[in-house]
């Protein structure tokens, strides 16, 4: 019989029972290769197992060649690691884990959902014991790039499971044992990666699967707060847009569609299909709605045929070199004196005139002409009616994350005010009435933060451009984080 195809289970013979690791790994060995070449097994594998061989053998993985693709070049995981989601909750999975790993000779592997191994931590003899058989980060881990295997296994599977030994269809893993849970994103539902602990056969304890099982829930409920924070903070930005409506039905939503506030109550469900394109989405007995991008999320109204809206225009000018704006969703690439104009405009809502903008820009010899010159070129670029004449002023609705810093600072939410803080306001521009603001905002934000001593607010105005070198800030910190806490070994890492 070929190894493309599997016979059905022999005997029936419980591996379960057997305690000792070794006498296990025989035993699965003997099952292998009897269900590989077609022969009488002592035992069945079990169902998951099974059913991996299946998947894996019609990806035509090797069972005694096979090895994992790779993917990324060394030099390229710290730039996926940063953007991908699970990089907040490796800190959760490194307590949970890596000092259990080391103890017990074993090493933590985190994935993406694509099976490529991200982060790998551990005792150092079994992180180079593995470097041997390729179990290094950027190797993909699919049952169709190396067979059966935990990760690969609980990715198929999208459930927790534990490959040991000659469970492995490849060969060269017969001595590993390994266990992994997949971690879902708490928006979506869908599977964002998986956590496993591997390590030797001789040294794994029977325990293991549930500690990854549980380390994976603690990390979606890590997920699960930093959702909740990131829609609080929607809301609060978002709500005028909500209100704007005046009483007509409306939502705002998250980026993928769910329904975060709604006017009135239960005319939409927790959840709307965003179209792929296009702002237009069917509501089924309501009729047709309009998705108006916003910063992060969308308004959702119903549309009603002839009713000009009133545009959105989002400026992150916040900690960003190249300045853009977003009309409606769409960017607008912006020089630095146009970024600078927005920013004015969007500061002064009640207008300010040619001579105000040009001590604005330039100080007290600015010249209105030139002024009224790059408004001209800044109304063609955005569109002529944004920007209304005499005074000058904007005819949008503006979403900045510096007056949204502001605004929080104000009511005394200076948790929300630093974590929306990404750094100095047009860092570049040397416009007086943009520099005033710039200094007086990084002022306001770490006078605030250093007065309540919020620890994760010093820790997000930490990770500005300027928090980093604020040895103060850093001083703080460092006294008032624990030493078992990750952050602190960073911040130690840092500092001179």
């Amino acid at each position: 019989m070929s190894r493309g195809t599997m016979t059905r289970a022999q005997p029936p013979s419980a591996t379960a029972g057997i305690t000792d690791p070794v006498a296990r790994a025989r035993l699965l060995a003997q099952v292998r290769e009897a269900v590989l070449n077609g022969t009488e097994a002592p035992a069945a594998p079990r169902p998951i197992v099974s059913d991996s061989w299946q998947r894996s053998l019609a990806a035509r993985v090797d069972p005694d060649h096979g090895g994992p693709a790779h993917v990324y070049e060394p030099g390229e995981i710290g730039g996926i690691r940063e953007a991908h989601p699970l990089a907040p909750v490796v800190p959760v999975l490194r307590d949970t884990l890596v000092g259990i790993a080391d103890e017990a000779m074993h090493m933590m592997i985190v994935t993406d959902a694509q099976g490529h191994i991200l982060w790998r931590e551990g005792q150092h003899d079994v992180l180079r014991r593995a470097e041997r058989v390729d179990l290094v980060e950027g190797t993909r881990w699919t049952e169709d790039s190396i067979g059966t295997n935990a990760m690969g296994t609980a990715l198929a599977a999208d459930r927790a499971v534990q490959i040991h030994s000659a469970e492995h269809l490849v060969r060269a893993y017969h001595t590993w044992t390994c266990a992994a849970a997949p971690i879902h994103d708490p928006d979506t539902g869908e599977v964002v990666g998986a956590v496993d602990v591997t390590g030797p056969l001789r040294t794994f304890h029977p325990a293991t699967l549930a500690l990854v099982v549980a380390a994976a829930r603690l990390a979606e409920n890590h997920l699960a707060t930093r959702l909740a924070v990131r829609d609080e903070l929607l809301r609060a930005r978002n709500l005028p847009h909500l209100a704007g409506l005046r009483g007509r039905p409306g939502a705002l939503l998250s980026p993928r569609g769910r329904v975060l506030a709604v006017q009135p109550q239960g005319w939409l469900p927790d959840r709307v299909l965003l179209p792929q394109a296009g702002d237009r989405i069917s509501l089924g007995e309501h009729g047709e709605g309009v998705l108006e991008p916003l910063a992060e999320g969308y308004l959702l109204r119903l549309h009603r045929p002839g009713v000009r809206r009133r545009p959105t225009l989002a400026l992150p000018f916040l900690g960003t070199e190249r300045p853009t704006a977003r009309l409606d969703g769409r960017t607008v690439r912006l020089s630095l004196r146009h970024a600078e104009l927005l920013a004015l405009l969007a500061l002064h809502p009640e207008g300010r005139s040619a001579d105000q903008l040009a001590t604005d820009l330039y100080g007290d010899h600015g010249n209105p002409v030139t002024v009224r010159a790059e408004m001209h070129r800044l109304r063609v670029a955005l569109d002529a009616g944004m920007i209304r004449t005499q005074p000058y002023r904007l005819q949008a609705s503006v979403d900045a994350d510096f007056l949204h810093v502001r605004d929080a600072l104000t009511a005394g939410r200076v948790r929300e005010a630093a974590e929306l803080y990404r750094g100095p306001l047009l860092a570049t521009s040397e416009a007086p009435g943009v520099r005033d603001e710039r200094e007086h905002l990084a002022a306001a934000v770490r006078r605030a933060v250093l007065g309540q001593g919020d620890v994760a607010a010093m820790w997000a105005l930490a990770g500005t451009p300027g928090g980093a070198d604020d040895q103060e800030l850093v001083e703080r910190l460092l006294r008032l984080l624990p030493r078992t806490d990750p952050r602190h070994a960073v911040l130690t890492a840092r500092t001179p």
